[in-house]
């Protein structure tokens, strides 16, 4: 059961969604899905006694800092373009 109007438009109708809209919220998903993983796993790897100083664990380390807050700046385009895509949508009525 849709709550929409049959008739005219109202300001309330949703604005679609587009592509890019859609690839920065999945990449800020998979950057915190990333920053998650890399966080149990220094966790794991510390606890098994494994050399933080070299092989792979430099680079895990740095994306637990890095990945949040790109995802963080991904969320917040995404938020900043919908906001004007809806005002310009609003203004053309």
């Amino acid at each position: 059961m849709s709550t929409r109007t049959t008739g005219g438009s109202t300001p309330g109708d949703d604005v679609p969604v587009r592509r890019i809209d859609r690839i920065l919220a999945f990449m800020s998903l998979g950057l915190l899905v990333l920053s998650i993983v890399c966080f149990f796993a220094i966790i794991v790897g510390s606890s098994a006694g494994a050399d933080m100083g070299s092989g792979l664990w430099p680079t895990i380390g740095v994306i637990v800092y890095i990945a949040p807050p790109v995802a963080f700046g991904c969320l917040l385009a995404v938020l900043i373009m919908s906001f004007v895509r809806r005002a310009r949508a609003n203004k053309a009525r």
